[in-house]
């Protein structure tokens, strides 16, 4: 892995750089869209390639170990193989998934045990399995096996997660060291930033974690119920200890502004369900603001979705006809909606690193900031 940054003002901490992996180039600021179980819902491979333009997209460790499974995985090849994809893919390492299985987990620190949401079957994820989960699935870049604690938690329960979520760092570097790649390419393993909503153990974890000398790091722990200027504010100090030569990645974060705002702040990399799973539900994101699409106002409207869009489709489909399929239950409505909504989000980073580039990002931020979180 490499990651080499541009030249951009020093007046801002906005970033524009290259992350080249095993399989590809990926410009940064980047969005990545989320395949959790090896399929971004509604779209192709070639939607996603072709029309969504995405260098890199996300599937997740726990749904994939799963459903099919590791050892389906190796016999194809790993994720790329298995489906069709050529381009750069990150896992999770499924810390969230767990995360969310409150009451069918058990932590300790051997690792964790759960219940399979599928068909309550007992699992163990430990550091050394997720990494060995990670091999066979063969993505460019894994993820350290992490606990993230709830919001609102105590001080002491954030603390000994922060510690916790290290120590399964340093064993997820050790298994890694250890082990070697299945598919003739070469695989980055990231840690995670923890601390939860409190500034000291956000700057602790941030320490110890660029201490570990990774080439990557992740922030997570955040948009699980903070509020903005929380997520904001631990964005900040994190990135202020972060190393500035390695990529940042925000996981799980967010809306068109969070994004833009936490690319102020420096990071790098971005993933979220966010624009798949509201364009399920009509909600898509434009840059004159957020358009609920069943409205009954866009009825007779026959502009376009998105007038500055560079999406093909949104030259030949208009706001009324979109409304047309979701009332009438039409699959077509989930598929454009969902390409719409991705290519926005891939349309704002690409947007953003280019006003990076040309030096007048932060000014170009607050103009469009407004816009971009406005119900219309």
């Amino acid at each position: 892995m490499q990651f080499r940054l541009e030249p951009t003002s020093p007046a801002s901490k906005a970033r524009a750089g290259i992350l080249t992996l095993s399989h590809g180039e990926v410009p940064t600021p980047i969005f990545m869209p989320v395949g959790t179980v090896g399929s971004v819902k509604s779209l192709s491979q070639e939607d996603l390639e072709n029309l969504v333009q995405a260098p890199i997209i996300l599937s997740n460790t726990y749904h994939l170990f799963l459903r099919p499974g590791t050892e389906d995985l190796t016999h194809a090849g790993g994720i790329h193989g298995f489906m069709n994809w050529k381009r750069p893919v990150l896992t999770d390492s499924g810390g969230y998934q767990v995360y969310s299985l409150a009451q069918n987990r058990k932590i300790t620190e051997e690792g964790v045990s759960f219940r399979s949401h599928i068909d309550g079957s007992l699992h163990m994820f430990t550091p050394e399995s997720v990494v060995e989960a990670q091999r066979a699935i063969g993505s460019d870049i894994m993820m350290v096996l992490d606990e993230c604690p709830p919001i609102p938690c105590t001080p002491e329960y954030a603390r000994k997660s922060m510690d916790l979520t290290f120590r399964w760092a340093q064993r997820c570097k050790e298994a890694f060291s250890s082990g070697k790649a299945l598919y003739g390419h070469e695989q980055v393993l990231f840690p995670i930033v923890q601390g939860g909503i409190f500034p000291e153990l956000r700057r602790h974890s941030a320490e110890l974690t660029a201490s570990l000398d990774m080439p990557g790091n992740a922030i997570g722990g955040l948009s699980v119920g903070e509020t903005e200027a929380e997520l904001y504010e631990m964005t900040a100090l994190a990135c202020s200890i972060l190393p500035l030569h390695k990529p940042r990645y925000l996981m799980g974060v967010g809306t068109p502004v969070n994004i833009l705002t936490a690319i102020g702040l420096g990071v790098d990399m971005f993933d979220c369900v966010l624009p798949s799973r509201n364009a399920r539900h009509g909600m898509l994101f434009t840059w004159k603001g957020i358009i609920n699409i069943r409205n009954a106002k866009y009825k007779t409207d026959f502009s376009p979705i998105d007038p500055d869009s560079k999406l093909e489709t949104d030259l030949r489909y208009s706001k009324a006809y979109l409304r047309h399929l979701f009332v009438c239950n039409e699959l077509l409505a989930l598929r454009l909606a969902t390409l719409h909504n991705l290519h926005f989000y891939l349309d704002l980073v690409t947007t953003a690193r280019n006003h990076i580039l040309e030096g007048d990002f932060d000014a170009w931020k607050e103009k469009v900031l407004p816009d971009l979180g406005k119900r219309i």
